[in-house]
């Protein structure tokens, strides 16, 4: 802690419980690198705020503190090249919390707070870049054009957060069986359902060496007459011509008469 020498033990001490609480609870948009060693430069990673010209860009910053801090205020500058009216070229940054509104009892958090809304609201009147300033009040589509081609250039980006689990929330919310997932190129099929629907018969040839397979019963044979019934049947046929041939015997009898 040899850098933190030139503060004064009530400093380190604040500065301590200043960081630990902006490293538990960090304000919006705003991560502080903390280090123990060495309070006199503080760094911070400042994400763009939604619908301005720095969206989607993550601009790093440094506040230097004096030894006579917190008397005096910590001077800040953008590591990260950026297009701003109060952010000069080589980054130092112009607020007037940092200049004539400073107060010892401001803390860091709200230095970091204040800083992050010059992104949302630019005070081109006390412009330190001053074509950046003359732009934002002339001709702001132009101003925004170039801003956006800064922070696509030169901001850092965001990394995307893993949706872990969504698969398995999507299969969850489906009733799909798990065993049913791809894994790379080989995939487990689900089980045949059984039913009671007859097989092919090309099939059943095929498998009629398994011996769990029931082959098909053979056709039914049509049915025979007894040999009795056949009997009667021509005794029958036999009576009815003879009794045909006496019928025609007597007409031919009466035809006479």
């Amino acid at each position: 802690m040899a850098a933190n020498k030139s503060f004064q033990p009530n400093v380190i001490k604040q500065l301590s419980k200043e960081l630990k609480n902006l490293n538990d609870s960090p304000p919006e948009g705003i991560t502080v690198v903390v280090n123990d060693d060495d309070f006199s430069t503080i760094f911070a990673d400042i994400k763009g705020p939604a619908g301005t010209p720095y969206e989607n860009g993550i601009f790093r910053m440094k506040l230097l503190l004096s030894n006579d801090f917190p008397q005096s205020p910590p001077k800040g500058y953008f590591i990260t090249k950026i297009f701003h009216p109060n952010i000069a070229t080589n980054g130092e940054i112009c607020v007037n919390t940092l200049k004539k509104d400073w107060n010892p009892s401001l803390g860091l958090r709200h230095v970091f707070t204040v800083i992050r809304c010059l992104l949302i609201e630019p005070f081109p009147e006390s412009a330190l870049n001053e074509q950046a300033g003359k732009m934002l009040l002339e001709d702001y589509d132009e101003y925004a054009r170039l801003a956006r081609l800064y922070t696509g250039i030169h901001a850092l980006k965001a990394k995307p957060k893993p949706k872990t689990g969504a698969i398995c929330e999507s299969t969850s919310a489906l009733n799909v069986d798990q065993t049913n997932t791809v894994h790379g190129d080989k995939a487990s099929f689900p089980p045949t359902p059984l039913n009671n629907a007859p097989l092919p018969s090309k099939i059943l040839g095929m498998a009629s060496q398994d011996q769990n397979v029931i082959p098909p019963a053979p056709a039914a044979k049509p049915v025979e007459a007894p040999v009795a019934q056949k009997k009667e049947a021509a005794a029958a046929m036999v009576k009815v011509q003879a009794d045909k041939k006496k019928m025609d015997a007597r007409k031919k009898s009466l035809k006479r008469l």
